[in-house]
């Protein structure tokens, strides 16, 4: 049996592809699974060890596919079970790994076992979801079952007029909430959604929404603490409920059969101990987690969009990494790297700075130099390695397409009767935060449509402007480029994989709210990594003990001649000799 340090999960850098945006093949404008094996030799070329693909099930698409109705089919503008296998195999073929998107909070309102379920109340599949009857006020007006708010906004709750019912959805109403408490739903999922790929060859899966599925039973009303509002935030009373980990450790006894790798979307828990609850070893649940405390700075606390720009300082950045950093101090558990998705705006746009193309490359080589050499799996997404920034401000809201995204927007005209200094607002908001910045197609060259498609087609979200300066084409052939970069520190995170994936994170000068250092200590050696998070000069300040004479440059994102002042965001790695 490997021992926990051997994992295989541990020291790998995992690659993620959303399907609809990284290479469509067949000129209909939409990305597939052929797109994706045509560019394996590229993405093997990273240094990366695993690929993760976001859903490619079948699904009527109301949420990007994480609303499915068949999790034994694919999507078929994206290609066929045929093709999946193609890809596990050509992935197997070059050395990569691969995992799959598990979403199974909910499934497509179109699902089978939905259909099923609204058909009668009689039906034996009624209790695979969640059914409740009205609730009625003193005037008999029909009241949803709660007051909890949908993730997307609105009533969680849905009227069926067929059988007369509510049913939940924290998502999007064509979202159904699975009944987890039921022992059949559970065995279906885990032989339709896990068993099926895991037989076919599939490493693991990034386990969507891993904490929702045991809901409070009471399904009281959530705290008011929007008195405006009908609805309320009620993360409390359906993220880590009383089951919680019953489930997942249920889960993971099938998953260990295939020594499958698990990652789960962890939102809303805020402790360590809560963390270390799902990610500890010896509780035998999942391998990790990405925590949101770094991916949600600057986000509103009630609707994310409501929020000031870039409305976050250095030394929260700081304090949100030593959290996810602690969780591998001296404990069984793992953690993650991270700071984009397929749910998050471009993180140059929220960490760094795209005002200019020197900014732009200056802060991508700085972020990747942080994500780099932080401890635990490390994940990028598709495009971060070039860097991409979000959409330019000049493009419209019909430009947008992701239902986050159009339903605030949608709620503000319709609470402020379209008032253009609230509708402004709003979409800076959108212009900083919205999910639809990650999934503008990849930019592969300088051609029309980026590369992604034919040059006649209409791709299914416009390329960004910037693709003819920012593309893998042109990167490929500089050595001085964001990709080059990128490549760069990821040989440096398994050269030292000792100190940059396993070593023990140490904050130094927590409040300087212009550059973030830190030590990386293993058994017997240690390395200083300091990042300027500004566009001007600033000091490198050592740690209390250690002399300059006592740093070798191992690596700068500014060159390797640097020395005295940190360029603007230039970030450094160094061995400290003593």
């Amino acid at each position: 049996m490997a021992s926990p340090v051997e994992k295989w999960w541990k020291n790998s850098i995992v690659y993620q592809i959303y399907p609809a945006s990284f290479k469509d093949s067949n000129g209909d404008g939409i990305g597939d699974i052929p797109g994706i094996i045509s560019q394996l030799d590229y993405i093997a070329s990273l240094g990366v060890d695993v690929v993760w693909i976001c859903p490619m099930y079948d699904s009527p698409q109301h949420d990007m596919g994480y609303d499915i109705s068949d999790y034994e089919k694919v999507y078929p503008p994206y290609g066929t079970v045929a093709d999946m296998e193609t890809l596990i195999k050509a992935c197997h073929e070059r050395g990569l790994r691969i995992i799959l998107d598990l979403v199974v909070n909910h499934t497509s309102n179109e699902h089978q076992w939905f259909k099923d379920s609204r058909s009668s109340k009689t039906h034996p599949k009624r209790d695979w979801y969640i059914w409740r009857p009205a609730k009625y006020d003193k005037y008999g007006n029909r009241m949803p079952p709660n007051n909890w708010r949908a993730i997307f906004g609105g009533s969680a709750w849905e009227w069926d007029e067929q059988t007369q019912e509510y049913y939940l959805h924290l998502f999007c109403v064509e979202q159904p909430d699975l009944n987890w408490e039921n022992p059949e739903v559970r065995q279906a999922v885990y032989t339709s959604a896990m068993e099926f790929w895991l037989q076919k060859g599939v490493d693991g899966f990034r386990v969507d929404t891993v904490n929702m599925y045991s809901k409070d039973p009471a399904y009281p009303d959530a705290p008011v603490t929007s008195p405006q509002s009908d609805t309320q935030v009620a993360f409390s009373l359906f993220c880590n409920g009383p089951r919680i980990h019953e489930h997942i450790r249920e889960m993971n006894a099938v998953l260990a059969k295939y020594d499958a790798m698990t990652v789960g979307e962890l939102a809303q828990t805020p402790t360590m101990e809560g963390v270390l609850r799902y990610v500890s070893a010896a509780e035998k649940q999942l391998n990790m987690v990405f925590s949101f405390d770094v991916v949600d700075l600057g986000m509103g606390k009630d609707y994310k969009f409501l929020t000031e720009v870039r409305d976050w300082k250095l030394p929260e950045l700081k304090t949100a990494f030593q959290r996810t950093q602690n969780i591998v101090n001296g404990t069984d558990g793992w953690t993650t790297v991270f700071l984009e998705n397929h749910d998050q705006a471009r993180s140059i746009s929220r960490f760094g700075s795209d005002k200019t193309p020197e900014l732009r490359d200056a802060s991508a080589k700085m972020l990747a130099m942080m994500q780099s050499t932080l401890s635990g799996t490390q994940f990028v997404y598709q495009g971060q390695e070039i860097g991409m920034v979000n959409v330019p401000e000049s493009w419209s809201f019909e430009e947008y397409k992701d239902v986050d995204s159009t339903n605030y927007y949608h709620m503000v005209r319709e609470l402020t009767n379209n008032n253009p200094e609230d509708m402004k607002k709003a979409m800076q908001a959108m212009q900083h935060l919205a999910r639809d910045h990650a999934r503008i197609p990849m930019q592969w060259s300088a051609e029309p449509n980026a590369g992604f498609t034919s040059a006649t087609a209409k791709p299914w979200m416009r390329a960004h402007d910037n693709h003819t300066e920012v593309n893998v084409e042109a990167q490929e052939k500089d050595e001085s480029s964001v990709l080059s970069f990128w490549k760069k520190m990821m040989r440096l995170r398994k050269e030292y994989a000792d100190l940059l994936v396993f070593g023990v994170f140490e904050l130094l000068d927590e409040q300087n709210g212009e550059v973030f250092s830190y030590l990386k200590t293993s058994k017997d050696r240690r390395m200083l990594v300091a990042l300027n998070f500004t566009e001007a000069p600033q000091p490198l300040v050592l740690p209390e003990g250690v002399e300059e004479k006592e740093l070798k440059l191992v690596v700068s994102s500014a060159g390797e001649k640097s020395d005295g002042e940190l360029k603007a965001f230039e970030g450094r790695v160094y061995e400290v000799l003593a």
